[in-house]
C-alpha cells in the first residue's frame, strides 16, 4: 500500500512544520482529509490555537475550533508523521541576502524525528539548489538516514495570498516536485486531496524552487514600473490613477498598480534569486532596479507628505500626523516587513512624530517589531494631515463626515489628506488638498 493510501485511509499522519500564515491553512484543509499533527516552536501561538484563536486571521477561530488537527511544540510527536511538510518563513537579513536560519532549523529538527519510508516537502521560499544542497544534507545528519533510501524530498511552493478570500489554498493550481518519479506521484497525490485546481509536476525541485521566486519578481518588477510612472506623473501633476483606468480599457492591459510593496513575498523573494544569480557571477539589472524602486517609495511618500506640510506653513514640531494602516496589505494583521514604516521613519527625520491607527494589526508585534504604540480611531482629532497607507475594509466604511471630524476647524488651510490606495471620491473632497499615488 502506498503513503498516500495510507493517509488517506487515516493509517498515517501529515505534519505541518510552522503554523503561521501558510502551514495552518494547509494544516486545516488536510485535516479534514486525514490524521494531521501541527507543529510550531512558538509555545504561545500552540496555546491559542487550543483555545480555538487564529492570530493570522486566515482560516478564522471557527476553523481552528472545529479542527481535528493536534497542536503541539513538542518535537516528538513528528515522529508520529510519515509526510512532512515545512512551512516557515525565510526572510531576509539586513543586508538583503536570504536568510535561511527558520528552514535550517526546521530541517534539524524534523531530522532528529524522521523515521524511514518518510515523505519531506518543503515549501518555505527558497532560491533554487537549497533544498538539494542544504536541506537534505541536514536531514541526513540529524536524522543518520540517507535521501533517496530511507526517505524523499520534495518541493511544492506556496502559493496563498493573506487576506485573500477568493484565491485560496484549495483552487490555486499547486507546483509539486520530486527527487524521483515515485516520490514526486505520491507528493501529487497526496496533495489532491485537497488542491480542487488540481497540481501542476514539473521534473525537478530546482525548477519549483525557482517557480515560486520568479512569479513574485514578475510581480515586484511590473509593480515598480507603475510606482516609477506614478514619481514622474507626480512632477507632471497629471492623476496617475486615471492614467490607469484609461490605460485598463485595453484588452491586454495588466492591470498593475503602484504602491507599497512589503510584506513577506514579493518584498523578499526577488533578493533570494539575486543573491543565488550573483554567486553565480551574474548581476542582476530589472529585477534590482524593481526592488530599488519598490523600496523607496516609502521614504517618497514620506518626502511628499512633509512638501505638503511646509506649503500649507504647518511647522515641522506641531504638525499632528496620522497614519491609517501599518500592516503590508489589506484585511490581514501581519506587519512584517510594511514598508508604512518608511513613511513613518522619514517623518521621525524630520521631527514629525505621528500617531498609527490600525484595527487589524497586531498590537503587540507592532510594539515589539517597530515600537509603535496603535491607537483607537476614536481618538484622533486635531489633524493636519491624513494619511491613508492601507486599505482596510474598516478604512473604506468612513464616511466624509467621521474624515471632516478627524481635522482642525480653524479654516486656514484645506485638510490635507494623502489617499495612497484611492479609497476616497475624490470629486467629494473639494475642501481638501489630496494626494495620492
Amino acid at each position: 500500500m502506498s503513503l498516500f493510501e495510507k493517509i488517506k485511509n487515516k493509517n498515517e499522519q501529515i505534519s505541518v512544520i510552522g503554523l503561521g500564515y501558510v502551514g495552518m491553512p494547509i494544516g486545516i484543509a488536510f485535516a479534514k482529509k486525514a490524521s494531521v499533527i501541527g507543529f510550531d516552536t512558538n509555545q504561545k501561538k500552540i496555546e491559542m490555537y487550543g483555545m480555538g484563536l487564529d492570530p493570522t486571521e486566515e482560516v478564522g477561530n471557527k476553523e481552528i475550533v472545529n479542527t481535528s488537527m493536534k497542536f503541539t511544540s513538542d518535537e516528538r510527536a513528528l515522529k508520529g508523521a510519515k509526510f512532512h511538510i515545512v512551512a516557515v518563513p525565510t526572510p531576509i537579513n539586513l543586508d538583503k541576502t536570504p536568510n535561511l536560519y527558520p528552514v535550517e532549523e526546521a530541517s534539524k529538527i524534523l531530522g532528529r524525528n524522521l523515521t524511514p519510508g518518510s515523505i519531506v516537502v518543503y515549501e518555505s521560499t527558497v532560491y533554487p539548489g537549497v533544498t538539494e544542497d542544504v536541506c537534505i544534507p541536514l536531514l541526513e545528519k540529524h536524522s543518520g538516514l540517507k535521501c533517496g533510501k530511507d526517505f524523499k524530498v520534495g518541493y511544492s511552493p506556496e502559493r496563498i495570498n493573506p487576506g485573500d478570500k477568493v484565491h485560496r489554498l484549495e483552487n490555486i493550481i499547486k507546483i509539486v516536485s520530486g527527487i524521483d518519479e515515485e516520490s514526486l506521484d505520491e507528493i501529487a497525490n497526496i496533495y489532491e486531496l485537497i488542491i480542487e485546481a488540481g497540481v501542476h509536476k514539473v521534473n525537478s525541485i530546482k525548477v519549483a524552487e525557482a517557480a515560486k521566486v520568479v512569479e513574485n519578481s514578475q510581480r515586484d518588477i511590473n509593480i515598480a514600473f507603475m510606482n516609477e510612472l506614478a514619481m514622474v506623473f507626480d512632477r507632471m501633476s497629471i492623476d496617475t490613477n486615471e492614467v490607469i483606468e484609461a490605460m485598463n480599457t485595453k484588452w491586454n492591459s495588466l492591470k498593475f498598480y503602484p504602491g507599497l510593496v512589503g510584506g513577506h513575498c514579493i518584498g523578499v523573494d526577488p533578493y533570494y534569486f539575486i543573491y543565488e544569480a550573483e554567486k553565480l557571477g551574474y548581476h542582476s539589472q530589472i529585477i534590482l532596479a524593481g526592488r530599488k524602486i519598490n523600496d523607496g517609495m516609502g521614504r517618497f511618500i514620506g518626502e511628499n507628505i512633509i512638501k505638503k506640510l511646509v506649503l500649507a506653513n504647518k511647522g515641522m514640531d506641531s504638525a499632528k500626523v496620522a497614519i491609517f494602516g501599518l500592516t503590508f496589505k489589506e484585511n490581514t494583521p501581519d506587519t512584517r516587513n510594511s514598508k508604512v514604516i518608511d513613511i513613518i521613519d522619514t517623518l521621525l527625520e524630520y521631527g514629525i512624530r505621528p500617531i498609527v491607527v490600525d484595527p487589524v494589526a497586531d498590537k503587540e508585534e507592532a510594539k515589539r517589531e517597530y515600537g509603535i504604540d496603535l491607537i483607537d480611531i476614536c481618538d484622533i482629532d486635531e489633524l493636519d494631515c491624513a494619511v491613508i497607507a492601507v486599505a482596510h475594509n474598516e478604512f473604506k466604511k468612513i464616511k466624509l463626515s467621521q474624515l471632516d471630524s478627524f481635522f482642525k476647524d480653524d479654516g486656514s488651510n484645506k485638510k490635507i489628506l494623502f489617499d495612497i490606495k484611492h479609497i476616497f471620491d475624490k470629486n467629494s473632497l473639494n475642501n481638501y488638498d489630496v494626494w495620492s499615488l
